[in-house]
């Protein structure tokens, strides 16, 4: 049976795949902003909020490890309906949590049901990565165009989480919030489950976990640029910012705190839908269509160095601004916007370029080894934001965000368009 007969039924699963995506990621976005303003109104200090989300990120350096062996070995489908189903676990776990704990088993227990909740975005996340490259045209810039999509809206889709997060915080509580996305989980992981069309990989029963590891430079040099592309993000986007934002709109009354709750959300949805919509729009604005794989890596290296001068530019404004003032906080908002649209193409090329770089009989290791990169990358980031921010506020943090873009620049500057 030919390639193109074959398509409109592999279609269907891919559609099925990423519907399914989308509404955890709608969850995950949600879930990161009940959590981040909850603790933080229960008096919660920047290091301890960060403690929150560690476990969530190494929990996705050690799944995105094996996640391409689970795949290879039982198929793409089984990783989506394991990923749905844990993350359903983890929200009715924390609906159990007791605001009479002390601080510390509050702590240990949120890390415990992040981490779990990080097992089950990655599985999820490297289902549906992998399908691209399986399904996608090969043709006309095809598989750039839908990696483009995917990334873009599911991103789209995470920003309107946060704002949901923030919405379901100020008017139904944590408790119920958390409830409700469980069971809305519950009912598409049923759908899935029972009206998954055909298409996507079985598995093989001969993969070796040691093929996880990619003997392609290109592969481990775009891996460890990911690591610091996206700790640069996470530097300032975890614990900093929301921080400061809340610092500077809130007075602590409670009327006050769900006004600044919906601004806080508003502005991180915004943040993420825009770094979506970028995304989307990336393959047009490179041009990619009509250029061959080693102008995108030059183009690469670009966009990279260009992303470093935001953070650094922003670096020198809050060192020039004594303490919070409203100057400084247009200029953030600015700031970071632009941020979000320089770093959504190159996210978008990164993308695109680990899908380029490796074969369809090893997508899923090349995948799960990247997405691995992407995790260390957010754990790193994650420790650093309220460590930084709670050492040496703004300028440390949005500092640590400029070497860390410089460091993935010089690495993107070492792929070749011959090592694939």
């Amino acid at each position: 049976m030919s390639q193109s007969a074959t398509r409109p039924e592999g279609l269907s699963a891919y559609i099925a795949v990423t519907a399914a995506y989308w509404a955890f990621m709608l969850t995950d976005g949600a879930l990161r902003m009940l959590v981040l303003l909850h603790f933080h109104r229960l008096g919660f200090s920047p290091v301890q909020l960060a403690y929150l989300f560690v476990l969530y990120e190494i929990a996705g350096v050690v799944t995105n490890l094996c996640a391409g062996w689970i795949a290879a070995r039982f198929g793409l489908a089984s990783t989506l309906y394991a990923g749905l189903g844990l993350q359903i676990v983890a929200l009715l776990a924390l609906a159990q949590l007791d605001p009479s704990w002390a601080v510390g088993a509050s702590v240990v227990f949120v890390m415990l049901v992040q981490g779990a909740s990080g097992v089950a975005k990655d599985l999820a996340k490297m289902s549906s990565k992998s399908a691209v490259k399986l399904l996608a045209p090969a043709e006309d810039g095809g598989l750039f165009r839908w990696v483009a999509l995917l990334t873009g809206s599911k991103n789209m889709v995470k920003g309107l989480g946060f704002l949901l997060g923030a919405a379901l915080l100020a008017t139904l509580g944590f408790v119920w919030a958390v409830l409700g996305m469980a069971a809305i989980l519950a009912l598409i992981l049923i759908a899935v489950l029972t009206a998954m069309p055909p298409g996507l990989p079985k598995g093989r029963r001969g993969a070796k976990f040691s093929e996880v590891f990619s003997k392609s430079p290109n592969v481990n040099w775009l891996s460890a640029a990911r690591v610091f592309l996206f700790g640069a993000r996470d530097v300032w986007f975890v614990v900093g910012i929301p921080i400061y934002f809340y610092a500077v709109l809130s007075d602590g009354t409670e009327e006050s705190n769900r006004a600044a709750f919906f601004m806080i959300g508003t502005f991180m949805a915004v943040w993420v839908i825009l770094y979506g919509l970028v995304q989307i729009y990336a393959p047009r604005l490179l041009r990619a269509k009509s250029r061959p794989a080693g102008e995108l890596i030059l183009a690469a290296k670009g966009w990279a160095w260009a992303l470093a001068a935001v953070p650094a530019a922003l670096t020198l404004a809050a060192l020039l601004s004594d303490g919070p003032q409203t100057w400084l906080t247009v200029t953030l908002v600015i700031g970071l916007l632009t941020f979000g649209a320089v770093f959504a193409v190159n996210s978008s090329l990164h993308s695109y370029l680990i899908l380029s770089f490796t074969k369809a009989e090893r997508v899923t290791m090349d995948v799960g080894f990247y997405y691995m990169a992407n995790a260390a990358g957010r754990l790193l980031g994650t420790l650093m934001s309220g460590l930084s921010y709670q050492i040496g506020g703004l300028p440390l943090m949005l500092g640590a965000a400029a070497i860390m873009v410089a460091l993935s620049a010089l690495l993107v500057g070492l792929l070749k368009p011959d090592q694939g």
